[in-house]
């Protein structure tokens, strides 16, 4: 199942998708996608974020995949949902986007074993994880200015069910900037796959119900600008449209 979290008339719902552009609510009432306002399908807990997780993107930014996985922790603030703006910040020279596969944590898990990782994992969504290069002063570990600012991080519009996701390791993603294709790639090319992450995780902390990998993104980054449309997808995921608005500072 394909769940929402949405606001309609002043209140917040959960949904699920009922098809053809449509919205069920728990009480059963049909909506039009583009009548409600997105939030993040889940309120994300911890949040942690891989570098270097492709080994295309690797090649694109003239390093080595890594010996393990280059984790670090994201912000709370920073996601908005489903057809959100995000903003651009007027000092910043280059802004681009990360379309990645984002694994939803659905148990307590702590010294994991690859072979059962899949156990914790409640389901999947798309994350859009902006960068903002002008402040990059670590490529293996990018520091909270790069990836913890307001609106920076879209996320959805879906929760998908992990059952319903048969081989989330096979999975091709893409990114459009004005209708453009600007990113592809498979999931299947990640350096660590969803049960390595979990198991390195959980091998040395606590994960949490809520708790969101976001897993990486392939090479084909851009620098966007102001009024640009971004959707980045993910085949039987979702479509996640977001659209870059000015910010002052």
């Amino acid at each position: 199942m394909r769940h929402a979290r949405i606001a309609y008339q002043g209140a917040l719902h959960a949904a699920t998708d009922a098809g053809n552009g449509m919205i069920r609510l728990a009480d059963g009432r049909l909506l039009a996608e583009d009548a409600v306002t997105w939030l993040p399908p889940i309120e994300p807990r911890t949040t942690f974020t891989l570098a270097i997780n492709y080994a295309d993107h690797a090649r694109e930014l003239a390093f080595k995949a890594p010996a393990e996985p280059l984790g670090f922790l994201k912000a709370a603030n920073t996601f908005v949902g489903h057809r959100a703006q995000t903003l651009r910040p007027a000092d910043v020279g280059f802004m681009h986007y990360e379309c990645e596969l984002a694994v939803v944590i659905g148990k307590t898990a702590r010294n994991i074993a690859r072979e059962q990782a899949y156990d914790y994992v409640a389901g999947y969504t798309v994350a859009n994880d902006y960068a903002l290069r002008d402040y990059l002063e670590n490529w293996y570990r990018p520091n909270l200015r790069v990836k913890s600012r307001d609106t920076c991080t879209p996320l959805g519009p879906w929760l998908v069910d992990r059952d319903d996701v048969p081989d989330p390791m096979n999975l091709d993603l893409r990114t459009t900037v004005n209708g453009v294709q600007t990113q592809r790639g498979n999931t299947r090319d990640m350096v660590f796959d969803i049960p390595a992450l979990i198991a390195y995780f959980s091998g040395f902390m606590t994960l949490s119900p809520g708790d969101l990998i976001l897993t990486g993104t392939p090479d084909g980054i851009v620098n966007v600008q102001p009024g640009d449309e971004v959707v980045t997808e993910i085949d039987g995921i979702g479509r996640l449209v977001n659209t870059l608005a000015p910010c002052p500072t």
